[in-house]
């Protein structure tokens, strides 16, 4: 069974579109996933609805609550696990050499230790296996703040200060020195951000058939909102 086409909305299709190509790559059902901060499911439900095993690692107890109550909604609560704890205890949390595929999304940016958690992923993924990571750009970042007149945090963003965000050369560096190899980058949204709800609203599969469009290609995949880099140990 493949991933239902629902999960897919413009804002996460380009994601969707990556993860729907690697899980018939593996060629295999079943697959055994790992979701950090994975939250209330939003990922692991899905996938685990798509016939694979799906453990989510994330700190909130009522994040945990409500992916079990979703997975057991779904009827695939045999196959959703959730565990609470920091991307930070990965290591801890999640047998090494287990995992066919690991998520991280929105993750790196808010951890105290980047390299340590893309350790802790790589470590986690049987050999070839693929992390699905996402991140945010930096360079969406900096016109994000200039745009709105925050020219300071602006030139602050430029400058490496303040939240921390990646271009894609920065990502694939962080990753590559934790054993993984970057084998995809796409931008994703590149422009669902910027449109207005009421034209988004209005044509919503012409808007994720333009991200699905853009998000390989230079100079659009370099100015969306995020970056999603599949990786292989």
């Amino acid at each position: 069974m493949g991933v239902q086409s629902r999960a897919a909305g413009p804002r996460t299709a380009v994601i969707w579109a990556v993860l729907r190509a690697e899980l018939a790559a593996q060629g295999r059902a079943g697959l055994t996933i790992v979701d950090v901060g994975g939250g209330t499911g939003g990922f692991a439900v899905p996938l685990a609805e798509a016939g694979h095993t799906v453990t989510v690692v994330d700190p909130s107890p009522d994040a945990l609550a409500a992916l079990l109550r979703r997975a057991a909604d779904a009827g695939v609560d045999s196959r959703v696990k959730g565990l609470q704890g920091d991307a930070d205890s990965l290591a801890d949390l999640v047998p090494e050499d287990s995992a066919d595929l690991v998520l991280c999304h929105a993750v790196l940016e808010v951890v105290d230790d980047p390299g340590t958690v893309a350790s802790a992923l790589a470590r986690t993924l049987r050999p070839g296996g693929a992390a699905s990571v996402l991140v945010g750009n930096r360079a969406a970042a900096v016109l994000s703040r200039a745009i709105g007149g925050q020219f300071k945090a602006a030139q602050e963003l430029l400058a490496g200060g303040g939240r921390r965000f990646f271009t894609a050369d920065e990502a694939s560096a962080l990753l590559g020195q934790a054993g993984l190899t970057t084998e995809k980058i796409h931008g994703v949204r590149v422009v669902a951000d910027l449109v207005p709800g009421v034209v988004a609203d209005n044509d919503p599969e012409a808007l994720t058939a333009f991200e699905l469009a853009t998000a390989a290609l230079a100079p659009y995949r370099d100015v969306a909102t995020q970056l999603h880099l599949l990786a292989r140990r």
